[in-house]
């Protein structure tokens, strides 16, 4: 895993959008399209702003999702096809295609709708991030580190729900829902290449257990270490805690 330390969060957002950036053009270059994941979640924001800024052909880009909640209208100011919609879709103009999670409809139904589609796209570049329980995409510790499945039902933990109401996305607790559609660990890690966007001093002992920790399920994003192309883009309060910088 490759780390690069930036100065704040609008700059750590300039390097992994350009990072992104230039990893799509290079797809498109070779192959004639590029196929990517999304994430969400505010560690986006700055990487989203940046790489909606860069010229690309996105007509030639094929967007999968990389988790949603179940249960949620895509009306709530929570539901990831909202925010997709409105940081990523509305200001690129038209895809060669978005492949969102409809949470509303049946989940295993809609994993295995996924799963086939997913399964034909091989993907040239996912953006993820850390969650403060060490979860990568909505795979809470201890994640499951064998299934083969493209998409998976998950159960979120405490941990998790407990980040999503500090960040503001619910009013309360007992709003943030209790399950939801995740790509699995394993397909996250057969994207060609992964950039990994972690700001914020509240990441930084979950950014220490990946990085530097050993490769454990209770640390899912700890399986980012076995990547062949995976870079990490922190800044001063995330990267805290690491011995090496």
């Amino acid at each position: 895993m490759d780390i690069h330390i930036s100065n704040s969060p609008r700059e750590l957002g300039d390097t992994a959008g350009l990072a992104a950036a230039d990893l799509i053009r290079s797809a498109i270059k070779s192959n004639g399209t590029c196929n990517m994941i999304l994430a969400t979640g505010t560690s986006q924001f700055e990487m989203l702003r940046r790489l909606t800024s860069e010229p690309i052909e996105w007509n030639k880009v094929v967007m999968f999702h990389l988790d949603e909640y179940i249960g949620l209208p895509i009306t709530h100011g929570a539901s990831f096809r909202k925010y997709l919609k409105e940081r990523f879709l509305d200001k690129v103009g038209p895809l060669k295609a978005a492949h969102l999670i409809d949470g509303e409809s049946d989940p295993v139904r809609e994993c295995q709708r996924l799963g086939k589609l997913i399964q034909a796209h091989p993907i040239d570049v996912a953006m993820v991030g850390i969650g403060e329980n060490g979860h990568l995409a909505f795979n809470d510790p201890p994640a499951d580190f064998d299934t083969k499945e493209p998409y998976i039902i998950v159960t979120l933990d405490d941990a998790c729900r407990r980040q999503q109401l500090g960040e503001g996305w619910f009013p309360t607790f007992a709003d943030v829902p209790q399950r939801a559609i995740s790509m699995s660990i394993n397909h996250i890690l057969k994207s060609k290449n992964i950039i990994c966007s972690v700001p914020d001093a509240r990441k930084a002992v979950a950014v220490k257990c990946a990085v530097e920790g050993p490769v454990v399920n209770t640390c899912p994003a700890s399986a980012l270490q076995g990547h062949g192309s995976c870079r990490a883009f922190l800044d001063k309060e995330s990267s805290s805690g690491l011995a090496k910088k």
